[in-house]
């Protein structure tokens, strides 16, 4: 059976507003990444990218030897790199949870300002409260949240081993309190029978995908394979043919046998779909119809911050340094250490070791 929390988020999350960009020339993105790659290496600096950022920054991430991955993958790189500066292209509780594991590292931002409505929705001063009022469960926080909630929290879980690490805590008897997005908690709740209580948080992007509008497409392409995060609404993700993290999505756009996928998630991660499966042809879910907004069009304004121009000029300073006070990092590393241990777990049963 599964519960919520019976009061709204804090605040209705509003992603800012951002303006159209003018490409940049070739000529100036080549001086820009010439310059970056040079103070890397000055600099002592790997840089990781998310699958959302722009296809530049992850371009970059690659021929530097860094990474481009989902959340988890993120943070293990990060950990067991040599570089004694983390340059984190994502959003800020990325760059939190690096610092985390890594206090002896210096780590960057492109920008500061580059938030997540997971986080921004769930507040540590209304969260800790919350889980203060229900002792008896477990806490288990998706990494998209703050330090500070991170160090509430029994369990750091991402999207990619979520449904075995509920699984895993039903079997022990386990009730649960789930934060923060409400979509994925509502999925894990289906596909495993757990007892959570659920944050009522969203994503601005995967919150605006539309079944009404998504049936329709699939009308017109037949047949597409529909591919969905599960942050997306449950009408949605009852039209996919596959649901996963994005890790899992890039996996998936790979072996289908369809050559035209929909996908639910942000189209940042076309980048590495379509190296991949370069022959396939990808259609971004639609976030028009019924009741839409069109916040977000599939694309988060928070990861649009990260831009080329910004990482060098960090590079160049060294501001937007990540700072997490050490009591609370401590906390929040019991939690997030707790989910790295888990995922080398399953790795290790996966590997038949």
């Amino acid at each position: 059976m599964t519960s919520r929390l019976n009061i709204p988020a804090p605040a209705v999350i509003k992603p800012p507003k951002t303006s159209a960009v003018a490409p940049l020339a070739e000529a100036e993105r080549a001086r820009l990444n010439a310059r970056i790659k040079h103070l890397l290496k000055e600099r002592d600096a790997v840089l990781v990218a998310h699958y959302y950022v722009d296809e530049d920054l992850q371009r970059l991430a690659e021929d530097t030897g860094g990474c481009v991955a989902d959340s988890l993958e993120m943070a293990r790189f990060g950990h067991a790199h040599r570089a004694r500066t983390l340059v984190v292209a994502g959003v800020r509780f990325m760059g939190e949870t690096a610092k985390i594991l890594n206090p002896e590292k210096r780590v960057l931002m492109p920008t500061l300002q580059a938030e997540c409505s997971l986080d921004l929705g769930c507040p540590a001063s209304q969260f800790i409260p919350f889980c203060d009022a229900h002792p008896e469960r477990q806490v288990v926080v998706y990494s998209n949240t703050s330090a500070e909630v991170k160090a509430r929290a029994d369990w750091v879980v991402t999207s990619s081993i979520a449904v075995k690490l509920i699984e895993h805590l039903k079997a022990r008897g386990e009730k649960i309190l789930w934060a923060p997005d409400k979509h994925l908690g509502n999925y894990i709740q289906r596909i495993t029978g757990a007892d959570m209580l659920l944050w009522n948080a969203t994503c601005v992007v995967h919150d605006e995908f539309k079944a009404q509008a998504l049936t329709a497409l699939k009308r017109q392409h037949p047949d597409a394979a529909v591919i969905a995060h599960p942050e997306s609404p449950a009408a949605v993700l009852e039209l996919a043919d596959v649901i996963g993290s994005t890790s899992q999505l890039i996996q998936a756009a790979k072996n289908l046998p369809q050559q035209k996928i929909i996908v639910a998630t942000d189209r940042g991660i076309f980048y590495k779909m379509k190296q991949a499966a370069p022959q396939k042809i990808f259609m971004v879910a639609p976030t028009a119809g019924e009741g839409a907004s069109c916040e977000s069009c599939a694309h988060c304004p928070w990861m649009e911050m990260n831009a080329l121009e910004n990482l060098a000029q960090v590079l160049e300073t060294g501001a937007n340094e990540i700072h997490v006070e050490e009591s609370t990092r401590i906390k929040a590393l019991r939690a997030t250490q707790r989910m790295l241990d888990f995922a080398a777990s399953i790795a290790q049963v996966n590997r038949g070791d």
